[in-house]
């Protein structure tokens, strides 16, 4: 098999780092994803930065593309003018069926080619209002991390971008492979794309004590029926301090973290063991097999042998 092709298109005012995001992602995942960067026109490209990038292809890249990457760029011209008859003739060169991926204020780009119309979007927070103004026929969520709709994903910024790409490998080749990209670059195996995007998180006093290690403590006891309670006691707070500073540092309540956190191991179980249903419900700390299948198929939409033959097949090919 011919690995997954990942075109990543730099623009005018390409943000380095976002730029680098597919390249450092994708590309540690074992050869399973080929990355290449292009520009318009094969020229180097301007950074937001005191450099220029040189690139190795043109636009005509894009036609083999089966991922397409938009860092974010210098917008304003795009906001202000519209979008530049060279960057339309690009887009145009996608060839039906290719996923369309956007990091932080790319998602403009894409708006403004009129690929996000009616359709659900996120993008830096910090550009929200202006996106809802010159694009109203978006649908855009400023308060996530990403938004998946299927052939079109768009993320917030920065390392919102890594988030993205790590859901893209576990969606093709699920979470152990995501998990072991995830090591590689050291960064967190796994956020949610409904995560806050921006969190409110005021600098603690010294002697303040965090949530951190009652969160490891939870992720250590799945298999119990670990209570609010149970978390307050390891971070020796009351319940109702606990849970503020737990929202403050992770930007959802401990309830939602933690069946998060169980379907996520149940995800893995699935994939890596033949282990029934219900004893998976069980070592995951769901108390029967009728509620990991509600739980997951309200993260993902599917069912557990759905799920599993999926990845199972995927083994095979």
């Amino acid at each position: 098999m011919h690995p997954h092709r990942v075109v990543v298109l730099a623009l005018d005012g390409v943000y380095p780092f976002e730029l680098g995001i597919p390249n450092r992602v994708f590309g540690t995942a074992d050869g399973r994803y080929e990355v290449v960067t292009c520009s318009l026109d094969g020229r180097p490209v301007r950074t937001n930065s005191d450099f220029d990038i040189a690139v190795a292809y043109d636009a005509s890249a894009l036609k083999t593309a089966d991922t397409v990457v938009i860092p974010p760029c210098d917008v304003v011209p795009i906001l202000e003018n519209g979008l530049p008859q060279a960057v339309s003739d690009a887009l145009a060169l996608i060839r039906p069926g290719a996923r369309l991926v956007s990091i932080c204020t790319g998602a403009i780009v894409v708006a403004a080619a009129g690929l996000l119309d009616d359709r659900p979007a996120t993008t830096h927070w910090n550009f929200a209002d202006r996106f809802r103004r010159h694009y109203p026929r978006v649908r855009v969520d400023p308060n996530v991390l990403y938004v998946d709709d299927g052939d079109i994903l768009t993320s917030a910024g920065a390392t919102a971008g890594v988030d993205l790409c790590l859901h893209l490998i576990r969606t093709d080749h699920g979470s152990e492979v995501a998990n072991t990209v995830a090591r590689r670059c050291v960064v967190p195996p796994w956020r949610e794309g409904g995560q806050a995007q921006f969190i409110e998180q005021p600098v603690p006093p010294p002697t303040a004590a965090g949530t951190a290690a009652a969160r490891q403590w939870a992720l250590e006891n799945l298999h119990h029926p670990v209570t609010m309670s149970d978390l307050a006691d390891q971070a020796r707070m009351s319940g109702r301090t606990f849970a503020r500073r737990f929202r403050d540092e992770v930007g959802m309540s401990p309830g939602r973290w933690l069946i998060q956190q169980r379907v996520f191991r149940a995800r893995e179980l699935l994939e890596t063991t033949d282990l029934p249903v219900d004893r998976i419900a069980t070592e995951v700390g769901f108390a029967t097999g009728t509620s990991l299948r509600q739980h997951l198929h309200e993260a993902i939409g599917v069912s557990p042998l759905t799920y599993r033959r999926t990845f199972k097949s995927a083994e095979k090919m």
